[in-house]
């Protein structure tokens, strides 16, 4: 008598992809700043809906890479402190980052 365990190859492939999500991100996968806040990250942290709200409350204008790096940090973190529940562009953008990577590993 014995137990019988099934769905382990279900599981198994799902380890694998897994894996293979954690190594593309591991190797610097670009993730644009909409996947990266999508809008039920917004909502539940700004004040805002979209990515592209908050920066344009923030008087940014971004159409390239180049335009986001080209706000300095300072003005960044007190818009993020006035219009989120982060103190810093920094701890937004991990938080951000952290829930990211969880949910395309499935977590």
């Amino acid at each position: 008598m014995g137990i019988k365990f099934t769905g382990l190859d279900e599981f198994e492939e799902r380890l694998k992809q897994m894996k293979d999500t954690a190594k593309e991100f591991n190797h610097g996968k670009k993730v644009s700043f909409s996947d990266l806040f999508p809008t039920v990250f917004m909502s539940r942290y700004t004040q805002f809906r979209s990515f592209e709200e908050f920066l344009t409350a923030g008087g940014f204008e971004v159409n390239t890479q180049e335009d986001f790096d080209a706000i300095p940090n300072d003005v960044m973190d007190s818009h993020v402190a006035k219009t989120t529940k982060f103190r810093t562009w920094e701890e937004m953008a991990s938080t951000a980052a952290t829930e990211h990577v969880a949910k395309k590993l499935g977590f």
